[in-house]
């Protein structure tokens, strides 16, 4: 059992064991010695990462849940913890749903693999078969059942960006995360990846503020 507090870092679509903002959490706290930042790659079923997931939370006993992106469904639905979440897509699940059929078409699946194939490296395979994207669905609203809209007790706080391209499409709305968890999220000036200034700025002060309330 790890002796430190751990923040246990939920990677978006397409992220893994190498993504850019846990690194750079991973760097700064092995300096600080304050925390141990863990992000490992899970699979992109849902019903295969809740089981992956769950063993994580169990084996390293978190103090804090960060999601980013996607990832923030999975994030959100662990109970009992506080979570901080960046650039939740809340409602990229529904766009999945509703698109499931198409991958029913001969070769959208394998195109929509090929567009959105993540970079070499520790990654989160991408494949988008019509069984799998219909569980996301499942998924967004087994997440929100946790929320304080729905009775759930955990903290939650968030940030957005101005210039995140999702949020033109909804897939990314802040008006969507008010409904569910109040005003309780910052904005910063940049895009869906928050950039590594904002990380440092922004997000490591907050995920330091919530461990020393822990």
């Amino acid at each position: 059992m790890p002796k430190n507090k751990v923040i246990l870092y939920i990677h978006g679509m397409g992220g893994g064991g190498d993504s850019r903002i846990p690194s750079i959490l991973k760097e700064h706290f092995d300096k600080t010695g304050e925390c141990e930042t863990v992000v490992r790659t899970y699979s992109f079923d849902p019903e295969t990462a809740a089981g992956q997931i769950a063993s994580w939370v169990e084996e390293l006993k978190p103090s804090l849940i960060v999601g980013e992106s996607l990832g923030s469904l999975n994030a959100i639905k662990i109970k009992g913890l506080p979570h901080i979440l960046v650039s939740p897509s809340l409602n990229a699940p529904l766009y999945f749903g509703y698109l499931a059929f198409l991958a029913l078409i001969p070769g959208v699946t394998w195109l929509l693999d090929t567009i959105y194939k993540p970079k070499a490296g520790d990654r989160q395979r991408l494949h988008f078969t019509f069984r799998t994207m219909r569980k996301y669905r499942s998924l967004r609203r087994e997440a929100l059942r946790n929320s304080p809209k729905a009775g759930g007790k955990d903290s939650f706080f968030a940030f957005f960006g101005t210039r995140d391209h999702y949020r033109r499409s909804g897939i990314v709305s802040i008006r969507t995360y008010r409904k569910h968890f109040g005003n309780s999220y910052s904005i910063y000036d940049g895009t869906h990846f928050m950039e590594e200034e904002y990380v440092r700025s922004m997000l490591i002060p907050r995920i330091t503020e919530t461990l020393s309330e822990i």
